[in-house]
């Protein structure tokens, strides 16, 4: 149990790492710090209701993502009721609530599920789940 502790402790600590990285990122533009993906990630991205959802590749998903801080150049993005659970010392899961806020306006909001694993002694995204909070 002690070990559990520790492992939930170390992945927080990069977790806290990753969102630095990426309020980094919303104020320069440069995305690089925040590509944490395996090659072989996705994301679902679910638009609304019934619709299936979209996927994207790590490609798309890069590319997706440096458009985004472009056009969000400036704003913050926080991660709200941040829940983190560890499957084992070599998986983890995270689930949260995105807000992108510039000057306290909300521009968007998002459910998002990150799945992690450990690889090389790194933590590593694998897949991604978002879904849109009207």
């Amino acid at each position: 149990m002690l070990e559990l502790r520790k492992d939930l402790y170390e992945f927080t600590k990069m977790h806290d790492e990753f969102i630095r990285d990426w309020n980094d990122a919303m104020s320069s533009g440069d995305t690089s710090s925040v590509d944490r993906m395996t090659e072989d990630y996705y994301v679902a991205f679910f638009n609304s209701g019934n619709d299936k959802p979209t996927f994207f590749t790590k490609k798309e998903a890069l590319n997706g993502m440096e458009q985004s801080v472009k056009h969000f150049i400036g704003a913050n993005k926080r991660f709200e009721n941040r829940v983190i659970r560890l499957r084992n010392n070599e998986a983890a899961v995270v689930f949260y609530e995105q807000l992108i806020v510039k000057d306290k306006d909300v521009l968007a909001r998002l459910f998002t599920i990150e799945n992690w694993r450990l690889i090389n002694q790194k933590w590593m995204i694998v897949r991604e789940t978002e879904e849109p909070i009207s």
